[in-house]
């Protein structure tokens, strides 16, 4: 491998399915043993890792961003990132909220802060960089609405090319940032599920580098950054529980991923309790759970809710997220439209923190879950 360029923190990318394991340049995205289903890891040397940083070397690192991350990060040491500031979110103490609850401590990630106001950016900073690393000429993406402006916003500022697919039910609003950024919109004439599949499709017909959640198993590594900066805004310790709406699943898996690298590192010691949050219109994952069933064999649903964003019928990143919840011992919780629309002055009035119905849903969780006993 280059020493110019290494990756040579990489071990292999592994299948989930099979367990089958592949150098980083041996396949682009999935197992080929599995098809689109051939979800794979990215698996890391940590004692090379442990090597190049540390706690240590954190606190004197004054770039707040997920760059300050790096060696975590499955790119090259000198491959240029983009310039908009992804990362380093606010994580508040939310006192009346926990004394509302009857808890201890709360603690809201307010990722409503970072450029294009979701979660998402963060794995679209890495696509930037992947797609650029292979001089790809266009990135691709098919979202309902988050990771289309998050990938649009990123592109735009480093002046890349890009093509979206987006159901033709997606919010009005959210299209309308896309043409801003200059994003190339393909409007499809169906659902999220449809718009995957098209993205799927017309990237390998035409060689678009593919940004799609649960395809891409870079985008997980993206999202895993949160949880480094949950440890470390807390003094290196892990919470308890950690609530997460969940629609691809992707989220869930990142955060899950996140926590298993510091624990390979010896940075935390102990993994928390990951409870996964869906929409009752859209709760394939919680029915899984629910019911033991097999999210390979498991159909598709017919997924409606208000919380577009996290609104999938056949969550592509599904095995990630089932095992980020088993393993840590987690749930799954449904709560219903009503619920999530409830939870966005409850979380908003008490905070300052505004939520769309996708994020406001995992605090909509956490109320059932403390309600419930779980």
């Amino acid at each position: 491998m280059s020493q110019t360029n290494p990756i040579d923190h990489i071990l292999h990318l592994k299948c989930l399915i099979c367990g089958k394991t592949y150098a980083p340049d041996e396949i682009a995205y999935v197992c080929p043993d599995h098809g689109a289903d051939g979800i794979v890891d990215v698996e890391y040397d940590y004692d090379l890792i442990g090597r190049r940083i540390s706690q240590g070397d954190l606190l004197y690192n004054t770039n707040y961003t997920i760059w300050r991350y790096k060696p975590l990060l499955p790119i090259k040491r000198d491959s240029k990132v983009p310039p908009l500031t992804v990362g380093w979110t606010p994580l508040y103490r939310t006192r009346r909220l926990a004394d509302e609850l009857g808890l201890k401590q709360l603690w809201v990630k307010d990722d409503g802060r970072l450029p294009t106001a979701s979660f998402k950016d963060r794995a679209s900073a890495i696509a930037v960089i992947k797609a650029q690393e292979q001089q790809a000429e266009v990135i691709a993406v098919a979202s309902t609405g988050n990771a289309a402006a998050a990938l649009s916003g990123l592109c735009a500022s480093v002046g890349q090319p890009n093509i979206i697919f987006v159901p033709e039910t997606a919010p009005p609003a959210k299209i309308a940032q896309l043409l801003v950024f200059g994003s190339q919109v393909m409007l499809v004439k169906g659902s999220y599920d449809d718009a995957f599949e098209l993205c799927l499709q017309a990237a390998a017909k035409y060689g678009w580098y593919n940004r799609n959640t649960g395809y891409n198993p870079y985008m997980t590594e993206g999202k895993k950054t949160v949880s480094y900066e949950i440890c470390e805004q807390l003094g290196w310790r892990a919470p308890d529980r950690i609530f997460v709406s969940v629609g691809d699943g992707c989220i869930i898996g990142g955060v899950h991923k996140g926590f298993k690298d510091l624990l390979e590192l010896g940075w935390i010691n102990r993994m928390p309790k990951l409870m996964g949050v869906q929409a009752a219109g859209s709760a394939y994952l919680y029915e899984a759970w629910q019911n033991d069933e097999d999210v390979l064999t498991k159909p598709p649903i017919k997924a409606a809710t208000i919380a577009d964003s996290i609104s999938a019928g056949l969550p592509r990143d599904r095995l990630k997220a089932m095992r980020a919840v088993r393993e840590t011992q987690g749930a799954f919780i449904s709560v219903t439209d009503e619920e999530i629309l409830a939870a966005i002055p409850a979380l908003a009035r008490p905070t300052g923190v505004f939520a769309e119905p996708a994020g406001a849903a995992a605090y909509a969780g956490l109320v059932k879950a403390v309600n419930e006993g779980l």
